[in-house]
């Protein structure tokens, strides 16, 4: 028997939620790929929280590595300290990264480093003379963050009309969405003119005020998976060339191996100027991002004013030595090619879900998949809104013990119910069998009462 009070038992009463709040279970633990309740109800994590745990909760070399260095420093503020863990984090970050990709920043998240490329790609210009350019061009349907800066980045109209007010107001073009192509055309004989809708924009705001073009290699949030066809970045990288434009791209959820290679964008074949990073950095042990620059846009912070901006916590000791400690886990355990290899099957047994009424697009690489569900599978027609339809999914799935994220408006911010599902890369095969099983069961429920 409990010798607690009901005095000592913690309540939610002072949280300020930022939505459902107290319907929510307690979390008590979580080991390997589950959660537990306070209950002790067993959940799979099927969306690794939101895309963050990558090698799987309760790993005991990452939390050996946070206590020896708890044992020697948690905070060294960089105006006055290096430090090592700092120093191992960036070194085997720069060895994940492209080619030429050399030079880390660090942060505390994924909206940290959207933020921080914003302003870099301002100064990278001031630096070389040209003053005019700072807007940064993105996509609708998109998700960078939920800073005003990288808010104004963002293209995904949920997000953004309650401070819209507040918002740069930042070119946004066409998605890339081949299932409901804002073109009305077929990919390949299209021409990509989801692509070509950057030069597009380009030349209507004037090639002297753009600075950036910023795009996740497989949407998130915002679309549910969409994943670009094989030439798109390259001809994205070759306007960006032509008008002296950085290329930016947002790999908060891909990076670091959720793809089934190092990032995203490598898929592609295609080397960014700027790579930015956060969740499965640190899979979730701390809060923890980074901005991976190439050489080039380095150069005129070398020689000029140094770069104006910085977060207090960017750089700390703990996180670093946790995020380097993950990352050594990622590559002694070889989890990049599992995810390759394994991802292969995930989206081999997620085909037999086409066999329900509902299910339109299955779309994604590796461990990260999107799933979109349709009322009409012939004409593609989305559901109404209202309806919730990816909610209630998402709902019956976490009733039945596995976590997945649901989200609507990837079609035109308005309409379009998706479901995400991005689980830790330690999963088998008998793991993706439940996975897909259990989201099975649950579409299949809500179809019937639809």
């Amino acid at each position: 028997m409990s010798n607690a009070s009901a005095q000592d038992i913690p309540t939610d009463s002072h949280i300020f939620f930022r939505s459902a709040g107290s319907v929510n279970p307690v979390i008590e633990r979580a080991e390997g790929i589950y959660c537990y309740d306070v209950a002790g109800k067993r959940y799979i994590d099927g969306m690794g929280g939101v895309g963050v745990v990558s090698i799987g909760h309760g790993v005991p070399e990452i939390r050996e590595a946070a206590m020896a260095q708890m044992d020697k420093v948690c905070f060294a503020h960089p105006f006055h300290w290096k430090n090592q863990p700092h120093m191992e984090l960036t070194e085997r970050i720069a060895k994940f990264a492209p080619p030429g990709m050399t030079k880390i920043f660090m942060c505390s998240g994924g909206s940290e480093a959207t933020e921080t490329a914003l302003k870099l790609v301002r100064q990278y210009h001031l630096e070389r003379g040209s003053v005019s350019k700072y807007k940064v061009v993105s996509r609708w349907s998109s998700f960078h963050g939920n800073t005003l800066g990288s808010l104004s980045m963002t293209g995904m109209r949920s997000r953004r009309d309650l401070f819209a007010p507040l918002l740069q107001d930042f070119p946004k073009i066409a998605a890339c969405n081949c299932y409901h192509c804002p073109f009305e055309r077929e990919y390949p004989s299209c021409n990509m003119p989801c692509a070509h809708d950057l030069e597009a924009i380009i030349k209507r705001e004037g090639p002297e005020n753009i600075a950036a073009f910023i795009a996740e290699p497989i949407v998130g949030a915002a679309g549910g998976g969409l994943t670009a066809p094989d030439d798109y970045f390259k001809v994205i990288r070759e306007i960006c060339d032509r008008y002296d434009i950085l290329m930016i791209v947002d790999e908060v959820i891909t990076g670091f191996g959720r793809t089934g290679k190092n990032f995203g964008i490598n898929h592609w074949g295609v080397v960014p100027d700027i790579i930015c990073t956060g969740k499965g950095l640190s899979s979730g042990y701390s809060p923890l991002g980074a901005v991976i620059v190439a050489e080039k846009v380095f150069e005129p912070f070398r020689t000029g004013r140094g770069f104006s901006h910085g977060y207090t916590f960017g750089g700390n000791p703990l996180s670093c030595a946790v995020g380097s400690a993950v990352l050594k886990y990622i590559e002694d355990h070889g989890l990049v090619d599992r995810v390759a290899q394994l991802g292969a099957y995930f989206f081999e047994k997620a085909q037999e879900l086409y066999e329900l009424d509902i299910v339109g697009d299955i779309r994604g690489k590796g461990f990260f998949m999107g799933i979109e569900f349709v009322k009409d599978k012939k004409t593609r027609q989305p559901f109404a809104s209202s309806a919730n339809v990816a909610g209630k999914i998402a709902d019956t799935a976490f009733t039945a013990g596995l976590i997945v994220g649901a989200g609507r408006g990837g079609i035109d911010g308005v309409l379009g119910d998706h479901m995400n599902l991005a689980p830790p890369f330690i999963c088998g095969e008998s793991d993706l069998d439940e996975i897909v099983d259990i989201v099975r069961a649950s579409v299949l429920k809500v179809q019937n009462s639809l």
